[in-house]
C-alpha cells in the first residue's frame, strides 16, 4: 500500500505523484504540495501556526 505524505508547512495530504521533497543537510526530509508551500517555509521563514490557510493555524 503506498503512504499518502503531509504536506511539512501546511499539513495537507499530498497526491500520490505530485508534490516536492526537500533534503535539508542534516539529512531532514521536508515534502512540499506546492511551491507556496515551500517558498513560506525555506525562503520567508513563516510559522504555520501563524498562517490562515493551514491546518496548523491557531493550534498550540
Amino acid at each position: 500500500m503506498v503512504k499518502v505524505k503531509k504536506c511539512s508547512f501546511c499539513g495537507y495530504d499530498i497526491p500520490i505523484g505530485k508534490g516536492h521533497m526537500f533534503i535539508k543537510k542534516d539529512g531532514t526530509i521536508l515534502n512540499f504540495c506546492t511551491p507556496k508551500c515551500r517558498k513560506a517555509m525555506l525562503v520567508a521563514k513563516k510559522n504555520p501556526r501563524k498562517t490562515r490557510w493551514t491546518v496548523y493555524y491557531g493550534k498550540q
